[in-house]
């Protein structure tokens, strides 16, 4: 799985897509990166064409392929706690009974979120949080059964990730403590969201898991070894960090048993945004134990690791496992904000067999069409054997696919859906995933918030 040192840097540029054009340069090949995945089985392409206007509005796709909209901001819940939640964030997919789904979405509401998440006994975890998730529960056709609260009272709900027992953890993307924008708690915790019965699992923080800025999870389906990443605005910037459970692969419930928070420190590399060459391995990774779990003092990226520093790294943000080995994703990095280098956004690989990191992909800033924003953000393997990119920045917004070969196509684009034609605005893309069977792409709209799914010939 170790790139050829003399395979030459390569440059894929999107097919253009009516008046608007974008494009992602790759540096290097995407082949390695699904070995050993159930993706890796299928036939790659090279996209499904150019994407068609919608005349309702609101999400542009390729031919042949159709949405539904499960669900809106401001909509009711079909439990009747209240009105569906803004911002629409991190998402996973669940299989259900008879070929359904159980889908769990998250709401990134901060203290000024615009609808927040209906308090439910039993299931909020501070009265004051307006963030939180919600559970969707689908039949094989997408239609929704029903729409509940999974836990409230919790913040910034950005993204997470689902274990191997077919639950979700919800991560706090703050470090607020109690007393902090009216909290009553403190925040910045990981919680474990049950998408089938939300009451198993309630409302407890994962406390030992460390409490700082959360993005992202991905499990160790052998050793039960959690992956978390910290998307911190701010230099120091944030830490790749590895959680070694007490309870390894202990089922629903079992992360509360506690376990031991480390951090990745990559020898003689204080920030990852200056390795820019794609291919480059660093063996002898070292985890450092984390000093102070609950940051109570110093938010844990501040903290003494001693003698050697750790290593930080601008927007860590996805994070997921493939084959026999977790990747983390790096969205951008800006040497005027405080970062070594600029870049338009890594992919990562850790293999903790060999204890060795590798820089999978690169994304720009040498491209001939550059995105109006930043990318990658959220991000998902698909059945076709690529990847799905959720695009972060500004104008118009879209799901990039990405074949193995290196190849980028534009899945999805959001229409203009809010503003006016005269002054259209763009809600970003988030938790794209897919259903279990492959069948069915989920994304959202963070704003406003929207859940689609979209049906189609996925494996044409």
């Amino acid at each position: 799985m170790t790139m050829s040192s003399n395979e030459a840097t390569r440059r894929q540029v999107l097919a253009r897509t009516g008046a608007l054009g974008a494009g992602i340069a790759f540096t290097g090949a995407l082949s390695e990166l699904f070995a050993g995945t159930a993706a890796a089985q299928t036939l790659g392409h090279t996209g499904y064409g150019p994407l068609v206007p919608d005349p309702d509005a609101l999400l542009d796709l390729p031919r042949g392929f159709r949405y539904r909209v499960l669900s809106r901001e401001g909509d009711r819940l079909r439990s009747g706690e209240g009105p569906v939640p803004s911002n629409h964030d991190g998402m996973a997919a669940f299989p259900g009974r008879h070929g359904g789904v159980h889908l769990v979405r998250n709401h990134e509401n901060r203290e000024d979120g615009r609808v927040p998440v209906p308090t439910v006994k039993g299931l909020t975890y501070d009265p004051e949080g307006k963030g939180g998730c919600t559970a969707l529960a689908l039949d094989s056709r997408n239609r929704v059964l029903s729409e509940r609260v999974a836990i409230a009272g919790t913040a910034v709900n950005c993204a997470g990730g689902p274990t191997p027992w077919h639950t979700w953890l919800t991560c706090e993307e703050t470090e607020d403590k109690a007393g902090t924008n009216g909290y009553t708690k403190d925040h910045g915790f990981i919680f474990e969201v049950d998408p089938v019965d939300p009451h198993r699992t309630g409302a407890v923080p994962l406390t030992a898991m460390g409490r700082f800025q959360h993005e992202a999870i991905a499990v160790d389906p052998r050793r039960g070894v959690v992956y978390e990443t910290e998307d911190a605005f701010e230099r120091p910037f944030g830490l790749f960090y590895r959680f070694l459970p007490e309870k390894p692969l202990g089922g629903r419930g079992s992360l509360r048993a506690g376990g031991r928070l480390q951090a990745m420190r990559v020898p003689g590399v204080p920030d990852l945004s200056s390795i820019q060459e794609t291919g480059a391995e660093f063996d002898g990774i070292e985890w450092v134990d984390v000093p102070d779990p609950l940051a109570t003092g110093t938010p844990i990226r501040f903290q003494d690791f001693g003698r050697g520093g750790i290593t930080h790294a601008q927007k860590l943000e996805g994070c997921y496992w493939g084959g026999r080995c977790v990747y983390f994703v790096s969205s951008f990095a800006h040497s005027d904000e405080g970062s070594a280098a600029d870049h338009y956004g890594q992919i990562w690989r850790y293999d903790p067999e060999r204890r060795r990191l590798t820089l999978v992909i690169v994304f720009g800033p040498d491209t001939d069409v550059q995105l109006p924003g930043e990318s990658p953000d959220n991000i998902c393997l698909a059945p076709s054997g690529g990847l799905m990119v959720c695009e972060d920045g500004g104008g118009a917004q879209h799901v990039f696919g990405v074949t193995r070969r290196g190849e980028v196509y534009a899945m999805a684009r959001g229409a203009q859906n809010i503003g006016t034609p005269e002054a259209p605005e763009w809600g970003e893309f988030a938790g794209v995933t897919f259903s279990p069977d492959g069948d069915t792409m989920y994304v959202n709209c963070y704003t406003p918030g929207t859940t689609f799914a979209v049906t189609g010939p996925w494996r044409g």
